[in-house]
């Protein structure tokens, strides 16, 4: 197959348009004009593009076979190599197995795309022409006769850069293939239909203020849809529409820059920049878009704080509390955020150590408050001096004078009503704990600080004496003693002092006084403990018995020092005598040996305990001896049983021995007689529990009189009945007895009384019944009883009874009630 391909054959360049058009001229006609030539060479390529799309409908004639190089492939088809496209050659091979159609091309007819012809066709109309592959039939037509492919619709590159086709010769009689088929592709050539967009935008950015020229600020980016390869249609130029002079844009990297020095936010704040991008190199004719870009200059630290004045003015009473503000400045600062935080200090002044200033966090005020109680009688104004200075500083713009500021601040003291104060903050006063009643103990003062200086009267907290153990006198603070002391008892007490204005009572102040209780010598002393010595009867003389410690509830300064002596008359006691020892403790001695209990048991030693107080006090304490049995070690064994014993031979041990014997004897017996006593009394067991240790309930409320099973209600109504065993329904008992017979049966008349007692003794000597207490509900109502019957059941047999004249004398109320009944009974008897 050979491909005439008339003006077909579309390169990306216009000139490639121009050498198809000449090798076409060529091919029909011979050589081409000179000038010719030169004028297609020189049209524009919307001409060319419109010439090469007409011509083939003029140069129809087909190629002679010596102007087409043999193809390699099967299929017959010629093409010539790229060195071959020589504007000058004397022969030309086409690539056919590609076509061009223009896009967005809308002419009256369908545009003719290629045209495909093979040798074997010799003119005879016995060929035909096949078509197959993207679009065939719908957007590309084939004429099966001639070969031409035309293009149906409107295409866009955009949405299809190319078509692969495939096209065969076969016989128009037989259909068979002709030839093998081939394949070859129709590219959609791009024209400039598509403005450049910015995907992105609007855009926002930020740029330091005062930043130097050149400096960066933010990049753009715009895309085109046409093809980036063939022309300039999506070659993209870049430049400012506003924005101008502040900022530049470079025209193909779309870099936005600053284009003015030391622009101030605090002037302006925000710009709004307009960004083109126009393809076709910029050049007219070109398609543009266009997007904002929304530039904010950060804030940088330039600017210092400033006062909003230079002379502030503040009053405060004197009373005011420590740490409260009394006032606050500003330094108005034009940055933000941190570079307009500042920090204020008090740099001079009569006041620094009465004032500090702090900084509040959201407002950035400077706070004044006190640091020490303020006095107006003492000082009435305080002149200060405050600085203001920005936290952060900026090294780039410290040249620009110190970030700083200050102002002077005037506080005027105002006078208050203040409360009474004491000369002292606390009061520590002592007593002795013999002090006489009324005595004075000490004294507090206090002052009105006010220049009017009320008078003061003096009281106490009685909520801290509640035993009014103090008096206080109301004109001048002495405090006196009320009730007497004892230190044993408590030698501290904690008292409050209260102060109040005679002219303003609402103006107190309180002080605490401590009250020290002092010793005096009023105590004896006297033994630490209930002693009880023990004497062995194989003591040696010499030997200390008990060693006895004393105490003293005084509390001399110098400590505690005893004197032990014995009684004038027992000095020369042949049995005892006593020494002391240097830990101030005493030591009881044995004079002789040869104690025995059988002679005297007990030894009664009276002690004289002296102190050293001024003047001394003393008391006589009386240690209990007792003389006992010890082994050879001196061990006590026995102080009492064993002297009575000794006699009869028998040791400690024995006797033990003996008395728990009788013990387990008398244990013994008790546990016999328990037992020969219940012998004859089985328990009724249930579950393995003792029915008497337990609480058994039950939940069964009976039937009524219907209900026979608990009891036979035939007997009590006929109490002369045969007196037979009946057991019991209400338990099952594990072992069954014989009916008691040992009673005889109940004769006829006695009374259900009667048969109720006698019942209730069998079962009280019926060693057979269970322990359970049982209620029994009996209908009988007995045979007869002088007040007659209570019921109204049998009223209708005595006619007297139903008489009811008398209502008729009870009123007109029931008047007609003894008429219905009278009524009722004429009926009755008619």
């Amino acid at each position: 197959m050979t491909g005439k391909l008339n003006g077909s054959c579309f390169y990306n360049l216009s000139y490639f348009y121009v050498d198809c058009a000449v090798n076409t001229w060529r091919s029909s006609c011979g050589t081409m004009p000179e000038r010719l030539t030169e004028m297609l060479m020189d049209t524009w390529t919307p001409l060319i593009i419109l010439w090469i799309t007409v011509l083939p409908s003029i140069f129809m004639a087909p190629m002679n076979q010596s102007q087409v190089l043999p193809s390699g492939s099967s299929t017959g088809l010629k093409r010539l190599t790229e060195e071959q496209r020589v504007l000058n050659r004397s022969k030309r091979g086409w690539v056919w197995n590609q076509m061009f159609v223009l896009e967005e091309f809308s002419g009256p007819e369908p545009i003719l795309v290629g045209r495909l012809h093979t040798d074997l066709d010799p003119g005879s109309s016995k060929i035909k022409y096949i078509l197959s592959g993207d679009g065939a039939g719908t957007i590309f037509v084939i004429n099966d006769k001639t070969g031409d492919i035309h293009a149906m619709k409107r295409l866009d590159r955009e949405e299809k850069a190319e078509y692969t086709l495939t096209a065969q010769a076969v016989d128009r009689d037989t259909n068979k293939p002709l030839e093998p088929p081939s394949e070859f592709i129709i590219k959609v050539q791009d024209i400039n239909d598509n403005a450049p967009e910015f995907v992105d935008g609007p855009y926002h950015a930020t740029v330091p203020e005062m930043s130097v020229v050149g400096t960066f600020v933010t990049k753009v980016t715009a895309t085109d849809a046409d093809d980036p390869v063939y022309g300039n249609s999506a070659k993209l130029v870049y430049s400012i529409l506003e924005g101008q002079p502040y900022f530049s844009i470079e025209p193909h990297t779309a870099i936005i820059k600053t284009a003015l020095p030391n622009m101030d936010r605090e002037a302006k704040e925000e710009y709004f920049v307009v960004i083109q991008a126009k393809d076709m190199g910029g050049h007219m004719g070109g398609l543009s878009g266009t997007t904002t870009v929304t530039i904010t200059l950060t804030d940088v630290n330039d600017n210092p704080p400033k006062f909003a004045q230079s002379l502030y003015h503040f009053s405060v009473m004197e009373d005011v509390a420590l740490g409260e503000p009394i006032g606050r400045v500003k330094a108005n600062d034009l940055d933000i955020g941190e570079n307009a935080k500042s920090s204020y200090d008090i740099i001079e002044g009569d006041g620094m150590d009465i004032f500090e200033i702090t900084t509040d966090a959201q407002t950035q005020d400077g706070i004044i408050r006190v640091r020490k109680p303020l006095d107006f009688e003492t000082k009435k104004s305080y002149t200060l001096k405050v600085e203001a200075a920005n936290i952060h500083i900026d090294p780039r713009f410290i040249s620009g004078g110190p970030f700083k500021d200050t102002a002077t601040v005037k506080i005027v003291v105002e006078d208050a009503d203040e409360p009474p104060v004491f000369s002292s903050l606390t009061y520590l006063l002592e007593v002795h704990e013999n002090a006489a009643i009324n005595s004075v103990i000490g004294q507090v003062t206090a002052h009105d600080p006010d220049v009017s200086s009320s008078p003061i009267r003096f009281s106490i907290d009685r909520h801290t004496d509640l035993e009014r153990q103090f008096n206080i006198n109301a004109e001048d603070g002495k405090i006196t003693l009320a009730t007497p002391l004892d230190r044993e008892t408590n030698m501290w007490h904690n008292i409050t002092i209260v102060a109040t204005e005679t002219r303003n009572h609402s103006q107190v102040s309180r002080v605490p006084v401590a009250i020290k209780v002092l010793d005096v010598n009023d105590n004896a002393p006297e033994f630490a403990s209930e002693h009880e010595a023990f004497l062995c009867e194989n003591g040696k003389p010499g030997q200390v018995i008990q060693i006895v410690s004393a105490v003293d509830k005084d509390d001399p300064k110098n400590g505690h020092y005893f004197l032990y002596s014995l009684l004038p008359e027992m000095v020369n006691n042949p049995n005892f005598t006593i020494k002391k020892n240097e830990d101030n403790t005493l030591s009881i001695l044995a004079k002789h040996s040869g104690f025995s209990r059988q002679k005297q048991e007990v030894y009664l030693l009276p002690i004289i305990i002296s102190d050293s107080g001024n003047p001394p006090m003393s008391s006589t304490s009386t240690l209990t001896i007792r003389v006992c049995g010890c082994s050879s070690d001196g061990i006590v064994q026995s102080c009492n049983v064993e002297a009575y014993v000794l006699p009869i031979g028998l040791s400690m041990g024995a006797l033990i021995a003996i008395l728990a014997c009788i013990i387990l004897l008398l244990v013994i017996v008790v546990l016999f007689v328990t037992l020969r006593r219940h012998k004859n009394e089985p328990l009724i067991i249930k579950d393995d529990e003792d029915v008497r240790e337990n609480i058994i309930r039950y939940d069964d409320e009976g039937g009524g009189e219907e209900d026979t099973e608990a009891f036979d209600i035939a007997t009590l109504q006929n109490p002369d009945g045969i007196n037979g065993f009946l057991p019991r329904k209400d338990i099952k008992p594990d072992l069954q007895f014989m009916p008691r017979q040992g009673l005889a049966p109940v004769p006829n008349g006695v009374d259900v009384d009667e048969f109720i007692n006698v019942r209730l003794h069998e079962a009280d000597n019926d060693p057979t019944a269970p322990p359970y207490d049982s209620i029994q509900i009996y209908g009988y109502e007995g045979r007869g009883s002088a007040a007659g019957s209570l019921s109204s059941l049998e009223s209708s047999a005595s006619d007297s009874d139903q008489n009811f004249d008398y209502l008729s004398e009870w009123g007109p109320r029931f008047k007609r009630l003894g008429e219905l009944y009278s009524v009722g009974e004429s009926d009755k008897e008619t």
